[in-house]
């Protein structure tokens, strides 16, 4: 694939994942967006470590990933808590997280 093509594919990603979290008030949609965002950095980093012949891109990959599970695992347990004690996923229902 070419490399424009390439660049308009994350930028739509990315833009949807934006929108996702610009207008949706539910936290498993959030969370959703988020990674869809990340994935969208990653498929840039692949494209042009690809161009350059250069290895760097898909090492940043790999961190963006570590990055991105840590922040579903810890996202998923902080939503199931909440949803357990409200019986709710829309964030802005919580109040006991500000200070």
């Amino acid at each position: 694939m070419e490399l424009p093509l390439i660049i308009f594919l994350s930028l739509a990603m990315f833009f949807i994942g934006l929108l996702g979290i610009l207008l949706r008030r539910n936290a498993l949609i959030l969370f959703m967006s988020i990674e869809l965002m990340l994935n969208a950095a990653n498929l840039l980093f692949v494209a042009f470590a690809n161009h350059w012949g250069n290895e760097i891109g898909l090492v940043w990959v790999f961190f963006v990933l570590v990055v991105a599970a840590a922040e579903a695992a810890v996202g998923l347990a902080i939503i199931i808590t909440l949803f357990r004690s409200k019986q709710r996923v829309d964030v802005d229902q919580f109040n006991e997280l500000r200070g």
